[in-house]
């Protein structure tokens, strides 16, 4: 079972819920006259995103958007690939980027500043989760859900090696899932 592999539960199904419904009102009333672009950032987002949606009652458009930066490992390399692009043209729009998580914030100063350039009236982010200690880039959030410590969390759409999205709720991985394998025992 995957929750043998979690050493603790971070944020439980019920906490994410709760946290969805308080920032679903704050977007609501910022973004009341608004029509924003909502856009996920694949594949983390999905289901922040699919919850947040459930408490915004305001008109938006939804888009994705898929971007690479781990390639696999538990740091992010700093290497920045879109690899799909949104449909929608963004000049002169606001939007509201969801994230799972806002961590080095290597990927969401290049997807915030590539918006822009391209001619967004706004870019804001709302994060279900915030670990300022890993920044390596200076970004704040202007929607967060909850800060935590810097530990490898996985569930809730995040990922180790494209396993443990579908948990319920986000727990911290057992290190000996990540560390002190070799190369080939850890990929193969």
């Amino acid at each position: 079972m995957l929750e043998n592999d979690i050493e603790r539960v971070l944020v439980s199904q019920q906490e994410i819920e709760a946290v969805a419904e308080k920032l679903g009102k704050l977007i609501t009333k910022d973004y009341q006259d608004k029509t924003p672009i909502f856009l996920g950032i694949l594949k983390g987002c999905l289901p922040f995103m699919a919850e947040l949606m459930k408490h915004l009652d305001i008109y938006m458009d939804v888009e994705l958007m898929a971007v690479q930066s781990y390639h696999g490992g538990i740091e992010s390399t700093g290497d920045v690939k879109i690899t799909r692009d949104m449909d929608i043209p963004v000049k002169d729009r606001d939007i509201i980027i969801a994230e799972d998580i806002v961590d080095t914030a290597r990927t969401i100063n290049v997807i915030k500043n590539l918006l822009l350039h391209r001619g967004a009236k706004s870019v804001e982010v709302v994060t279900l989760l915030d670990k300022p200690e890993g920044r390596i880039k200076s970004f704040d959030p202007k929607y967060i859900g909850v800060t935590i410590p810097p530990e490898f969390v996985v569930g809730f759409g995040l990922d180790y090696e494209e396993k443990y999205r579908n948990l319920p709720f986000v727990g911290i991985l057992k290190p000996d899932i990540y560390e002190g394998l070799s190369e080939e025992e850890n990929h193969g």
